[in-house]
């Protein structure tokens, strides 16, 4: 563990730890206030935001940033990271090894933030935080408390590009991420 951003993010840099390294442009680690109360985790970079090295900047990322702007939340105000740093093939779902090896860098960012509230975005972030267990259609919307964090699992973004249908719950969920920061 990293006691600071900057060891941290140096780390990184030349990380080879999985295959996922072979294909990047650029890492990419996260974005936002390092000392929110909320951090948002979905799974993986996509082509866009491999390009940018910044996450959710694609087509799902302005999906997003359009629900937060609805909602209330300004998006500087977050942190966004993924559960892995580089880009999967094809955008394909992380593997288990891919995850595992990249983990430690996400279990210290949330050291380092020390979020309130965490919001998993898909099925991947789900079941790589709380357990293998998890669904992502019978969890969504309700919150688990795990070492003093509240977890709230929701659609990922490009599960709304797919499915209109699930924007409003989506929405209905910011909401009570909000509303839940507010109280604390």
């Amino acid at each position: 563990m990293y006691n600071n951003w900057e060891e941290l993010e140096k780390s990184i840099e030349n990380c080879e730890k999985c295959k996922l390294c072979q294909a990047r442009t650029n890492i990419v680690f996260g974005t936002g206030n390092k000392n929110t109360k909320i951090m948002f985790i979905g799974e993986g970079p996509g082509a866009d935001e491999d390009a940018q090295g910044l996450p959710f900047v694609g087509k799902a990322g302005q999906l997003m940033n359009k629900a937060f702007e609805y909602v209330g939340i300004n998006r500087d105000e977050i942190y966004i990271a993924n559960i892995v740093k580089c880009r999967p093939p094809g955008n394909r779902n992380p593997e288990e090894d891919e995850a595992k090896e990249c983990l430690d860098y996400l279990r210290n960012q949330v050291v380092l933030i020390k979020p309130k509230i965490i919001v998993l975005l898909g099925s991947v972030a789900l079941q790589n935080i709380l357990g293998k267990e998890y669904k992502i259609t019978a969890s969504r919307g309700k919150w688990f408390i795990k070492k003093d964090i509240k977890y709230m699992p929701t659609w990922h973004p490009a599960a709304l590009l797919r499915d209109e249908n699930k924007k409003l719950d989506f929405i209905r969920d910011l909401m009570m991420i909000l509303n839940e920061s507010r109280k604390n």
